[in-house]
This record gives structure tokens, C-alpha cells and sequence, in this order.
């Protein structure tokens, strides 16, 4: 059985908050013909057109609302619908108001022909607008939701889930079986499938995603929840220091480790990674693939609060990666989503590197996977947004150089850096892998040696390794991670840009040291 609009409000709002924003639907030229079917389907319905728009309470939170009828003409959109939609994204946009959206239709209205179809330019430039101030859009697709509302605003979401089972998709089963005298392949149009291949975040009932939007609303406030306070001073996890004009003080970790002890502590299978730091976050709303038919399992994105500080995290996650699986172009692609998202939301990004490096693959190469990283690191140096880059374990090759541009680095103690693993730069220069720990140590991949270099700002301890005390690791990077956050959003975001450029511009220069 399908949702209504009204079922829909009643289970996402908190019960009697909703208020309605719809006026009587604007006129519009039709024949006597279709006249009597929107009148009819008024009757059926119980709406006065395919949409449903307004305010209410989430939690106490107060949202815009629209929400699709399918009982209406099959949720197709119009002129007068889009007026309504494009109307609500309005006031969403003038009150400031977070704005959630589900669609449930078969398309644009085929009664109405070409003016129709295009009212989806007019939508989804209105919600572009919303999202360019600032603002959340967030989706829930239902089931169906098809065709030019599919292809415009049910697709521009800052986090988009489905109804499990709905049917998705942008040419309709039927219009493909009149078209091509065959049934369309299936298990294709589901939302399950979608989520497999990283089109949408994933796939829940109405009350999950209630709780879902909640988090995230909560993570986006743009109000630091600071808990328990943030300490002024980094000293309870720093081990070293870098002066704001990039000049570095006196290193005070410990230089005696070697290289490739560092290297064979960061390949721990029990070494906590980028879960681990999540799970100590205050809130966390995990999102799933690029959002464009790619999803890679060798990476985490997700929404959270550490220590009350809003942000969006991703990074590699050591748990979906082994010889056979490792990150491909798709992970990169995911990681520029979540540059994008911090963007348009306004907060800062945070990125954790833990990876052995990228695929070595024909797909690889041929999905450009090369291109990904150059173009990872350009929107990184670039970004409007506060970004903070964590060396949490393993740091090989272009893969991780990709996360790297942040306007702070942060390293865990074993955390090391280098374009190619130990035993793959010994076989360049050796022709052989023994002499790995060599090569480590000449290469300059230490933590110590990144933060004498300037790679790095500042070394979180692991007492002495990091998978000995995982929690007491994990709690630790957090509060880096948080005061690094409070630092950084206190400062003005031109301050930021141009001192990013400069720190990176420096880099290795002949004035770098002076």
C-alpha cells in the first residue's frame, strides 16, 4: 500500500505541527476533458493537486515540508504543482529553514505536455538557490518515484534515502516495454539497487528516517554543541607544534623509532581506524556512493559532531580493505562528494587517511582514477570551507596525497606518508624488497619527519601503539580533531584561504625553513 502525503507528514512530524503553506492551485489553460480528471482526481485524492507543502516540528526542530500525492493523477507534476513546490523552496529559503522533500510520481504530467517537463528547470533552480544559501535538502523518495521528478528534485539531495522497495528510476517499466517490446531488466528501478550502486544514501522506513534527518539536522545546526568543553591549549595530545605563519618549532617527539617500525605498527589488523573515531563522535549520520552509480567499500562518509563540533568526515576505512580490495576511482569521487557537501552546508571537512594504496587495475586506469586524485587535490586547496586532514595509519602513494591539502594535519604517532609503499620503492631502486626499511627511513615518511618537514602540524601520541589502547587512542584523536575544529571556524574564511595557499605554495621552497 502506498503513502499518502498525509501519512507521510504524520510519521516524519511531530504530531499536530504541521501547518500548511498551500494556497488554491494557480490556474491554469485546460480542456473540459482534463478539467473533469483533476477534478476527479481531487475526489480520489483528497488534495487539491499532487503536492502537499508546509512547516512542522521534527524533534522539536522546526522544517519545511513537501511531500508528493501519488493518488493525484500518479504524483505527476503540472504547472500549478510546480508553482506550489518551487513556492514552498522559496519561503524554505527566505525563513532559513532546513527543507525536506518526498517525491512520489510517475513524472511530469503528460496532460500538460511540454510546459510541464520544463517546470523541473524552474525546481530545480529553486533548490539549488536553497542549497547556495546554506541550507539542507534533504530527501525521501517513495515508492514510485520515476521519470522528470526523479531526474531534477528528487536527485539534488544533501543526503537522499528511499523507501525499502519503491521503484526508481527514470524511464518508466511500461513506457520501456511500448518503446521496445520488452520488459525492462529486473531488480534494476529498486531503491535496494540504488543503494548497492551508491545513487542514494540508503534505504528505510518513514520512522527511521525520521531519526536519520534528525541527526543530521542536528549535526548541521551550524551552533557547536560543545560537550564536557574543549581545552584552549593541545597540549593533552599534542607532541609537537607549528607556529600559525607555518615556521615550525622545536619538535618534542621522539625521533629514535624507526621508519619501519612505524610502517609494520600502521599494518596492525587490530588498529583502530576511521570507525573508531566515529564512534566516539556525539553525532553521526552515515551517507553512502557518490551519489552518481558508484559506491566504493573501501571508504567511510558520513555527518557527525566531534566533541559537539559539526562536520563532515571521510576517509579510508581500514576495515574494507585487503590485497584484493583496495580504493579505485570511485572512492575519490565519493571523497570530492563530501568536499562538495561541506561546502554547500558550511561546515568544515575532515579527511583520514589509512589507506595501502589506490587500485592497480586496468578499471582503474580506464576510470580515471589519475584524474580523480588531481582533481581531489585542486578542490581541496581551493575549498571554502574549514578542512582538517588526520594521517591515521598507512598514508601510500596518490590515494592518500589525495586527502591530504587541509588547513590543518594532523598524524597519529605511527602515522607515515610516502608515494609508494617501503618494499615498492626498494624494488625501483634495489630491484628487491629487502631493502624496504632502508628506503623508509631515508625517505623521510615518520611522523617526526612530516612535522620537521611541515607535511604535518601536529603528532597525537600512541602509548605506545595505537592498537594496544584503542579507545584511549580514539578519544584522544577526537579531542585533536575537536580543537582543531573550534580553531579553525574561529577564524575568517579568506584568513583561511590565503593562508592555505601559502602553506602549500611554501612547501619544500627555498624559504620554507627561514
Amino acid at each position: 500500500m502506498k503513502i499518502s502525503a498525509r501519512d507521510l507528514l504524520g510519521g516524519l512530524l511531530d504530531p499536530g505541527s504541521f501547518v500548511s503553506w498551500d494556497r488554491p492551485p494557480v490556474p491554469i489553460a485546460a480542456s473540459p476533458e482534463y478539467r473533469a480528471e483533476l477534478r476527479a482526481a481531487e475526489s480520489v485524492a483528497g488534495t487539491d493537486e499532487a503536492v502537499l507543502t508546509g512547516e512542522g516540528l521534527l524533534r522539536g526542530r522546526r522544517v519545511a515540508v513537501i511531500a508528493c500525492e501519488f493518488g493525484f493523477l500518479a504524483g505527476s507534476v503540472g504547472v500549478a504543482a510546480a508553482e506550489r513546490i518551487v513556492s514552498a523552496v522559496e519561503r524554505a529559503t527566505e525563513l532559513g529553514l532546513p527543507l525536506l522533500a518526498s517525491p512520489t510520481s510517475g513524472g511530469t504530467r503528460m496532460q500538460e505536455g511540454t510546459v510541464a517537463f520544463v517546470q523541473m528547470v524552474k525546481i530545480a533552480g529553486a533548490v539549488a538557490t536553497h542549497k547556495a544559501a546554506g541550507f539542507p535538502y534533504l530527501v525521501y523518495l517513495r515508492d514510485p518515484t520515476m521519470g522528470g521528478v526523479f531526474a531534477s528534485w528528487g536527485s539534488l539531495g544533501h543526503m537522499t534515502f528511499a523507501e525499502p522497495g519503491a521503484l526508481i528510476g527514470f524511464l518508466g517499466p511500461r513506457v520501456y516495454k511500448a518503446l521496445y517490446d520488452r520488459d525492462f531488466p529486473p531488480g534494476v528501478q529498486t531503491a535496494e539497487n540504488l543503494y548497492r550502486n551508491g545513487v542514494i544514501d540508503g534505504v528505510v522506513p518513514v520512522r527511521v528516517f525520521r531519526r536519520i534527518a534528525h541527526r543530521a539536522l542536528s549535526v548541521l545546526s551550524g551552533t557547536p554543541n560543545v560537550l564536557n568543553g574543549i581545552p584552549a591549549a593541545h597540549s593533552e595530545y599534542s607532541q609537537g607544534t607549528a607556529t600559525l605563519d607555518g615556521s615550525l618549532a622545536k619538535p618534542v617527539y621522539s625521533t629514535d623509532i624507526p621508519a619501519w617500525r612505524s610502517v609494520s605498527i600502521s599494518r596492525r589488523p587490530d588498529r583502530p581506524g576511521i570507525r573508531a573515531l566515529l564512534r566516539h563522535a556525539t553525532e553521526r549520520v552515515p551517507l553512502s556512493g557518490t551519489g552518481q552509480g558508484e559506491s566504493d567499500r573501501t571508504v567511510v562518509l558520513a555527518l557527525a559532531r566531534f566533541r559537539g563540533r559539526p562536520c563532515v568526515v571521510f576517509g579510508h576505512d581500514r576495515a574494507g580493505q585487503t590485497t584484493e580490495t583496495t580504493m579505485g576511482p570511485a572512492a575519490l569521487r565519493e571523497a570530492r562528494r563530501s568536499m562538495h557537501l561541506a561546502q554547500e552546508l558550511r561546515v568544515p571537512l575532515v579527511l583520514v587517511i589509512d589507506t595501502a594504496g589506490a587500485a592497480l587495475s586496468r578499471e582503474a586506469e580506464e576510470r580515471g582514477l589519475a584524474p580523480e586524485i588531481a582533481r581531489c587535490l585542486a578542490d581541496l586547496v581551493t575549498l571554502d570551507t574549514p578542512t582538517v586532514s588526520v594521517l591515521l595509519g598507512q598514508g601510500t602513494g596518490g590515494g592518500a596525497l589525495a586527502l591530504l591539502p587541509a588547513d590543518r594535519v594532523l598524524a597519529a604517532a605511527h602515522g607515515w606518508l610516502a608515494p609508494l609503499p617501503p618494499e615498492g620503492a626498494s624494488a625501483i631502486v634495489h630491484r628487491d624488497t629487502d631493502h624496504a626499511p632502508e628506503i623508509a627511513a631515508a625517505q623521510g615518511i615518520r611522523s617526526a619527519d612530516l612535522l620537521r618537514d611541515g607535511i604535518v602540524d601536529r603528532i597525537v601520541g600512541e602509548y605506545p601503539d595505537a592498537a594496544d589502547e584503542p579507545v584511549e587512542f580514539a578519544r584522544r584523536m577526537v579531542a585533536a580533531i575537536a580543537a582543531e575544529l573550534a580553531d579553525l571556524t574561529a577564524r575568517p574564511l579568506e584568513e583561511l584561504r590565503s593562508d592555505r595557499r601559502l602553506r602549500y605554495r611554501r612547501l619544500g621552497g627555498p624559504d620554507h625553513f627561514l
